[in-house]
């Protein structure tokens, strides 16, 4: 149901954001008893992001990633088409754009990741020109294969950006996929491919290391391991790489520093994935964690409950949790929240504990995927315990990550079911 109204208003439970973490949220609470859920979000059109890999790779339709928000947000859930400005937790208040002020019992806070394009010199200009890609956002996502799929010869360059990111390894899927494709075509053996990467590994894990490595090596990708991109020349059509940031873990960086020496590649393709933060006007409220440079929410990360507003919650992109960020790790996240949050307005204990679980599908094929599963610490964590061989290269895993997920996000996942 829609909202539509001008007028100040009220909600049992407010939700900011209508993702895949505010849909599914809203969906459980429902489920849960609670009858006045209303979720902001100012699109009209839901992005199913994961699919944007196989979009930018070439295994995917566009239209694929994409559904009307009225279509998927949960029955009985209130949709406020509007943009939130601030909130004031204090107040118990959230301001709209439009001149709105809403309040509220229980907040909910999942606005999403804020991609700074405009982080790295010149990096607009180069996603702006025929050779600048990417599959961290749609219409990037929907110009990558056609530029991909026609390279015939000359240099490709990736890049991962330090920092925290949502599921920062994606940003090397589209180039498994398309080394995959030049193979094929016969012509992989004319082409640069030159991944830039923060960490001293590919992931960060033995395991997913081991069958990432041996995928970079029949692919003959050249790794710049420890680096990230500093600056962009889109005109000479050039990057410049240096040391990143000491990494705490494969999607953490502890300070926004760059050192070491400085290196020069020139590319006929960039697909770069920018650096990334809280968005800027919720880093701007109080609710921000004030140890975490990103401007990201601050939380108890077992119960995804405010420290300092016990009225405020937060899971997903926008939450200063420590596990890595991934839809994957929102199917645990939802279910802890909302069963925390339907005891805390009755008055009893917090019941549930996040474990730390996150999820990185890797395809490394136009038929394969390794599935990388894990905790907080970077340790396995397969969803079918002892199963270690979840992690290797597989085409079952493929075929779930290309059409069983899909199917179980537009379905299950969104309606809070799964």
């Amino acid at each position: 149901m829609s909202d539509t109204n001008t007028s100040s208003g009220h909600h049992d439970v407010l939700v900011i954001g209508g993702g895949n973490a505010g849909l599914s949220v809203a969906g459980r609470l429902r489920r849960y008893g609670m009858e006045d859920v209303a979720v902001v979000e100012p699109s009209d059109t839901h992005l199913y992001q994961p699919m944007f890999s196989h979009v930018a790779g070439g295994t995917a339709p566009a239209m694929l990633a994409t559904r009307p928000q009225a279509s998927v947000t949960p029955a009985g859930v209130t949709w406020i088409r509007d943009r939130v400005e601030t909130i004031d937790p204090d107040g118990k208040t959230v301001s709209l754009t439009s001149g709105r002020t809403m309040t509220y019992g229980q907040l909910i806070v999942c606005p999403g990741i804020q991609k700074n394009w405009g982080s790295v010199p010149g990096l607009v200009e180069a996603m702006e020109s025929p050779s600048g890609v990417s599959n961290y956002e749609f219409h990037y996502a929907k110009k990558t294969w056609p530029v991909l799929r026609s390279m015939r010869s000359g240099t490709v360059v990736f890049t991962q950006p330090s920092g925290p990111a949502t599921c920062s390894g994606a940003a090397q899927k589209p180039m498994y996929l398309a080394c995959d494709h030049w193979r094929e075509a016969g012509v992989l053996g004319d082409i640069r491919v030159v991944l830039v990467v923060p960490t001293p590994t590919l992931f960060g894990m033995p395991l997913i290391d081991a069958e990432l490595e041996r995928k970079v090596a029949e692919y003959g990708i050249e790794v710049h391991y420890g680096r990230e991109l500093v600056e962009v020349d889109a005109d000479g059509k050039t990057v410049t790489i240096a040391d990143a940031p000491p990494q705490d873990g494969p999607d953490r960086g502890q300070d926004g520093t760059v050192s070491g020496d400085r290196e020069t590649i020139a590319y006929d393709v960039l697909h770069a994935v920018p650096p990334q933060s809280a968005p800027d006007w919720l880093a701007a409220t109080a609710l921000a964690d004030p140890g975490n440079p990103g401007g990201f929410v601050e939380v108890d990360s077992l119960t995804l409950r405010h420290p300092r507003y016990p009225d405020v919650w937060t899971l997903g992109d926008a939450a200063a949790t420590i596990n890595s960020k991934s839809g994957g790790a929102l199917r645990q996240q939802t279910t802890v929240l909302a069963k925390n949050l339907v005891a805390a307005v009755a008055g009893k204990p917090l019941p549930q504990v996040y474990n730390g679980y996150s999820v990185c599908p890797f395809t490394v094929s136009r038929s394969t995927v390794v599935l990388s599963e894990f905790d907080d610490r970077y340790r396995p964590k397969p969803s079918i315990p002892f199963w270690t061989g979840l992690a290797k290269e597989s085409r079952g895993t493929f075929i779930a990550d290309r059409f069983v997920l899909p199917w179980v996000y537009w379905n299950l996942i969104l309606a809070g079911r799964a």
